[in-house]
């Protein structure tokens, strides 16, 4: 889930209700002062206050609106539900769903999905206000003020009137959140008056903070909520092992699909782990939200107690691939990448391989390394997102014990190289593989990070080389570093790594050293005697067909002459980066069968079925798609 660039889905721990998802990044300035009438410079609190008296909005309604919105902080970037500022004032792009989580690029329905009305209410903020959208976007008091023009203008559309009492705008309150179900926007008002009932004091950048006195009698009018006539959606049961602690809290329908897998024809075959980077509760809130991503499940770090808000049949929008999400579970783990030996509990690895044995066995998976995968694993749909694609769960989150766990582990037959040609396990354990990398402050959404430190711990990964020798540069991906000259050893920096689990063609050896084709390179990887690969043999191998390279692709659809009249085709093209092919000569691991093309219209649940068959292969640190008549194949 980062970037350096940066891909961090959330940025800030604090940030409750509004999504901070990984995606492309925009840099908002610092807080600017405003001005009054009299030419003074007012703070932010000021801001606020002028905001509500000119709008005629309850001063702890704006403020406790702001608070559950972006928790008072001006976090420097947006979600992929497109929110600006103090109030969260959303603008939804076509781009924005092409590189976020719903990894929508090349499909004909992108457009749509972006002109909901719930991903623009900064438009209707600058409709209500004259203020231009980009002052709306940058500009801190106008932000303030397009939260309470947006707040009153919901007021008079419910009741007719303004009024001075908080209770009176909870309906108000619920419309801002744009939830669409009724116990998601309920919750969010109660949220709001909680925060109006404790009152609060908050820095929100340099020296400019707010304060909101405590009003312990404030209560929402339930009523209200009832009067918007939301969906009351009934939680279905949740969807597992009968012995977990498990609820059913559904998402915002527009963070997924609504679809019928794998009755439809389209299966799930992959099941993808995340990690929240925020807390469970803030998740929770998050998936809520209109206009994000959203996941199966999400488990709780201390006792591994889950929440499912996207039944199984759906689809997820959950890894930055439409195809992948298409096809897959998602489960989401509270806790900091960065920080991931303190939230990767032994409650989390127990309830999370229970979760992935039941699923596995329900849906056909099967138990390991190419189908049962991390967020870092999963490609970007096309050459725009590659570096942007998220690097969740990380390498703290110890693959080996977990395969274990699963009864399939990656570690079995003994050590050793393999012979050039053939393909290798890579299996370094965890434990006794530690390994030195770099953490900045923006890879540790806890705040614990102040400066970038080296640190030296337990590691699922290998780092590649450029030769063989511990002196020699990192292999160099140019997409993820396109000024550099060698990869780095940043803990989001998954391009010259390699994971427990992986399988690779060998390419070539030299003392402890092995090579392997990676990322259209020869790559290298520390092997003292063997100690971090296992042969593999029997494992399905590809190489480019004849002398011509073999095109990579990120998704794998139908051609566009497949699709039935009146569905816009999704489109695809081979991935064009550096280096992103299989040059003849290289050979790359396709430990499963090749699927045929497919794609989904959730608008009237058409499923549409291509000619074409396609290869999941090893790629580099993330597998890629190959079309089966571009490669020949040997065992």
């Amino acid at each position: 889930m980062h970037r350096r660039k940066r891909t961090l889905r959330w940025l800030t721990a604090t940030v409750a209700g509004g999504a901070v998802a990984a995606g492309a990044f925009v840099f908002l300035p610092e807080l600017a002062q405003a001005t009054d009438d009299q030419g003074q410079q007012t703070d932010v609190q000021r801001q606020f206050e002028l905001a509500a008296t000119e709008y005629r909005v309850p001063l702890p309604v704006l403020l406790g609106v702001a608070h559950e919105e972006s928790g008072w902080r001006l976090h420097k970037g947006y979600s992929t539900s497109g929110g600006w500022g103090l109030m969260n004032l959303t603008d939804v792009t076509k781009d924005m769903l092409a590189t976020g989580d719903a990894g929508a690029a090349g499909r004909g329905d992108v457009q749509a999905l972006a002109n909901r009305p719930q991903s623009h209410t900064l438009q209707k903020a600058a409709q209500l206000t004259g203020i231009s959208a980009d002052d709306l976007r940058h500009d801190t008091a106008s932000n303030i003020r397009g939260g309470a023009a947006l707040l009153a203008a919901y007021q008079k559309e419910l009741n007719g009137k303004l009024s001075t009492r908080p209770s009176d705008w909870t309906g108000a309150v619920a419309r801002y959140s744009q939830m669409s179900d009724k116990k998601a926007a309920a919750g969010f008002a109660d949220d709001v008056f909680g925060t109006i009932r404790s009152g609060g004091r908050q820095k929100v950048t340099g020296d400019q903070s707010v304060h909101l006195s405590a009003d312990p009698a404030a209560r929402p009018a339930d009523a209200q909520v009832d009067s918007l006539k939301l969906a009351d959606t009934a939680s279905p049961q949740a969807e597992c092992p009968p012995d977990m602690n498990c609820r059913f809290v559904p998402a915002d329908p527009s963070n997924g699909q609504v679809s019928n897998r794998p009755a439809n024809g389209i299966k799930i075959t992959e099941i993808v782990l995340h990690t929240t980077e925020t807390s469970y509760d803030n998740t929770i809130t998050t998936f809520q939200t209109p206009g994000g991503s959203s996941a199966q499940y999400v488990m709780r770090a201390s006792d591994g107690a889950i929440t499912q808000m996207v039944a199984d049949k759906d689809i997820a929008f959950g890894d930055g691939n439409y195809w992948s999400n298409l096809h897959s579970v998602q489960i989401e783990h509270e806790g900091y990448s960065a920080r991931g030996a303190e939230w990767y509990t032994d409650a989390a690895y127990q309830q999370t391989a229970k979760l992935v044995r039941y699923l596995a066995a329900r849906y056909g998976i099967p138990l390991d390394r190419q189908h049962i995968v991390g967020h870092d694993d999963v490609p970007a749909p096309s050459d725009k997102g590659i570096a942007a694609q998220h690097w969740d769960p990380g390498t703290a989150w110890d693959w080996s014990r977990f395969m274990r766990l699963l009864g399939a582990p990656t570690d079995i037959g003994p050590h050793g190289f393999g012979r050039v040609g053939s393909a290798v396990t890579i299996a370094p354990g965890f434990g006794g593989n530690e390994q030195t990398n770099t953490i900045c402050p923006e890879d540790d959404p806890t705040g614990a990070t102040t400066e970038c430190t080296k640190v030296t711990a337990p590691s699922n990964s290998l780092f590649v080389r450029s030769a063989p020798s511990a002196d020699a540069p990192l292999l160099l991906d140019t997409v993820v570093h396109p000024d550099g000259t060698a990869g780095t050893d940043r803990i989001n920096d998954w391009s010259d790594t390699v994971q427990d689990g992986q399988q690779f063609v060998v390419a070539d050896r030299k003392g402890d050293w092995t090579a392997i084709w990676f990322d259209g390179q020869k790559g290298w990887i520390p092997n003292p005697g063997g100690s971090n690969t296992i042969p593999a043999p029997g494992v399905r191998i590809v190489r480019a067909a004849g002398g011509t390279a073999a095109p990579l692709y990120g998704t794998a659809y139908p051609d566009a002459s497949e699709y039935p009249t009146g569905y816009a085709p999704s489109t695809q093209a081979p991935l064009t980066a550096a280096n992103y092919r299989i040059p003849a000569g290289q050979a790359y691991v396709a430990d499963q069968p090749a699927v045929p093309s497919d794609d989904f219209f959730a608008s009237d649940g058409t499923v549409v079925k291509g000619a074409r068959t396609y290869y999941t292969i090893q790629f580099n640190h993330r597998y890629a798609q190959v079309d089966s008549a571009d490669v020949a194949v040997t065992r």
